[in-house]
């Protein structure tokens, strides 16, 4: 695990977005109903699988920010 940035681990971003999925799926369960109830569970699903894709992207795009030469920035 990176101690710079603890979203290169997999498993954190993993984690954060089933943590907001599961956010939904509670707020859904026990606040909405019908339609709308099943419209939330997919936003979730959604979330549980869209959100470590792009904290990944995110890690990977930074990364090449962090191997530059600070010499030659300014």
């Amino acid at each position: 695990m990176s101690e710079t940035n603890p979203l290169a681990d997999r498993r954190i971003r993993g984690a954060i977005g089933l943590s907001g999925a599961l956010v939904v799926v509670f707020v859904a369960y026990f606040f909405l109903e019908g339609t709308v109830q099943l419209v939330a569970y997919g936003i979730a699903v959604l979330d549980a699988i869209v959100t470590p894709i792009v904290l990944g992207k995110a890690v990977e795009q930074n990364e090449p920010a962090e191997e530059e030469d600070p010499s030659r920035v300014g």
